[in-house]
């Protein structure tokens, strides 16, 4: 702990991603007709902007279709490491899978990194690309055996790596296990380039607001969106965070949505380099970035399954204060925070979404770390389209099926939604909407009925259905984002119940105020 503790800062009242704040984001017109393309890609993130970028360099037409705007999800929110080292996962993949398939899985996202770098250097794409060494560090005791466990399973590997006692962090550690040359940038200026590159060159088509909710398999393929647009296509990409159709593979019980937090603040002394994640719970994720110039420390953490974090403005403030203290934070100018899908062994699905289409493929489960999985599966996914082979299709095959870990995870999974289906709908509401003050939320009462509140800043009543439009869940009120979020499969909303994560793809029923409180 600093010996003078910096005065207590100020959280920012509104969320904002200092990625999307900083640089200049392109726009896109609305599909407003019918078309016919080679490959339809659907989400506009990392995976969907850099596969709509190999595929129209490979010569295919491609449309790239976004329901809001290019790069407004999880890749707008990250903490935009690139690295291949994601929490300690090689021992436990070791002892699930072999030592085969966890090689496999770190070359996957060692070639991812190398692809970003390379594109960066040969492009001279500014976008604060720097090579740093990871850490997984432990100031807990129950963790230094763990810590160790997993630099054998580097050795093993032979992934390249160390163990240290100490790091150069501000506040002590017991262990930490170290993976060489991994890498941090601005995910925004890097993708926004690939994106022109990938229409003013290749001839990509993107469109934003157009929510694709439908999927007719076949040979071609059709993606139709909300307003009844149709893409026929020969390949159909999802790359939508949590896939927009099932297609009979059942995603919605082999995920699960998890929230995390991060703050962009000053502190008050040099940061000595590296990016670092905590092995124990809660996490501490730590990096630094410079944007226009000045110099920022990320603090991110504090995860939890979506809808099932109660006051989830206290997220920020425990980082608040494990900066202050800890760091010396001096300023907050930035907190966001992204939401990721977790899948039953850990593995993300990439791949053909069953075993009956193969010409329509999936993305998703990165688990936090999108930034070198989400482009493993643009470069896995190009391949396949091509005809070609890569060693990593069975690997992250979303049809298979690992019975350990992956039935455990399922039965625990699916009991935790069935308990959040029914607490929900058992749970007593005594508050009433003219209880609200301005810029609250909540789950009231309304003529006898469960309901949803917010009153905004100006003092405008917004109320709407709780029971999520997905599965009939009930959603619960995110007051560190202002939005209704499902406690079983992770769909989102905003105040005014549109959609602003799936799966769900209808909107939040709205409903009249109750007679005599003005709305």
């Amino acid at each position: 702990m600093p010996e003078n503790p910096s005065p207590r800062v100020t959280l920012p009242q509104f969320p904002e991603s200092l990625w999307l704040a900083a640089s200049p984001i392109p726009s896109f017109p609305k599909l407003t007709r019918d078309i016919r393309v080679d490959a339809a890609v659907v989400g506009a993130g990392i995976s969907g902007i850099t596969t709509a970028y190999l595929l129209s360099q490979r010569g295919l037409r491609v449309a790239l279709i976004e329901a809001g705007t290019v790069l407004s999800g999880t890749t707008g929110h990250t903490t935009a490491k690139i690295t291949a080292q994601h929490d300690l996962v090689y021992d436990e993949f070791i002892s699930h899978f072999g030592k085969e398939q966890a090689r496999l899985y770190y070359e996957a996202n060692h070639e991812a990194l190398q692809f970003i770098k390379k594109t960066v250097a040969e492009q001279r794409i500014a976008c604060d690309f720097t090579e740093e060494d990871a850490y997984v560090y432990t100031d807990a005791d129950d963790y230094v055996k763990k810590i160790a466990s997993e630099y054998a399973a580097y050795e093993a590997l032979g992934i390249p790596g160390a163990y240290a006692d100490r790091t150069p962090l501000p506040f002590p550690t017991k262990a930490a296990v170290v993976m060489k040359q991994q890498a941090r940038f601005n995910p925004v200026p890097y993708l926004t380039h690939l994106l022109r590159q990938a229409t003013e060159q290749y001839g990509c088509q993107v469109y934003e607001h157009s929510t694709a909710v439908n999927l007719e398999k076949g040979s071609p393929a059709t993606v139709i969106t909300q307003e009844g647009q149709r893409v026929t296509c020969d390949f159909v990409v999802l790359s939508t965070h949590f896939p927009f159709a099932d297609g009979g593979g059942f995603y919605f019980a082999k995920l699960h949505a998890s929230r995390s937090y991060v703050l962009a603040a000053k502190a008050a002394q040099a940061w000595p380099g590296g990016m670092y994640i905590c092995a124990e719970e809660p996490k501490r994720s730590l990096r630094s970035a410079t944007v226009n110039g000045e110099a920022l420390l990320l603090i991110g953490g504090e995860s939890h399954k979506t809808g099932q974090g109660l006051c989830t403005f206290r997220h920020y403030e425990a980082l608040q204060q494990f900066g202050e203290e800890q760091l010396g934070i001096t300023d907050i100018r930035y907190r966001w925070s992204a939401q990721d899908l977790v899948t039953l062994d850990k593995l993300p699905y990439i791949g053909p979404i069953t075993s009956d289409a193969l010409n329509v493929f999936v993305a998703t489960g990165y688990k936090k770390w999108g930034m070198t999985t989400g482009t493993a599966a643009a470069l896995l996914i190009d391949k396949l389209v091509a005809g070609g082979e890569s060693p990593y299709q069975e690997l992250f095959h979303p049809s298979r099926f690992h019975a350990d870990p992956s039935l455990k995870t399922l039965i625990v999974q699916n009991a935790d939604v069935l308990d959040q289906f029914v607490s929900g709908k058992l749970e007593m509401i005594f508050k009433t909407p003219e209880e609200l003050d301005r810029d609250e939320g909540s789950v009231v009462r309304v003529n006898g009925k469960r309901a949803g509140a917010y009153r905004d800043p100006e003092g405008t009543l917004h109320i709407v259905d709780t029971t999520c439009t997905h599965m009939g869940c009930e959603v619960e009120w995110n007051d560190g984002e202002r939005t209704w979020d499902c406690p079983c499969h992770g769909s989102r909303f905003s105040y005014k119940g549109d959609v602003l994560e799936g799966p769900a793809k209808e909107p939040l029923a709205e409903l009249a105020a109750p007679e005599g409180v003005e709305r």
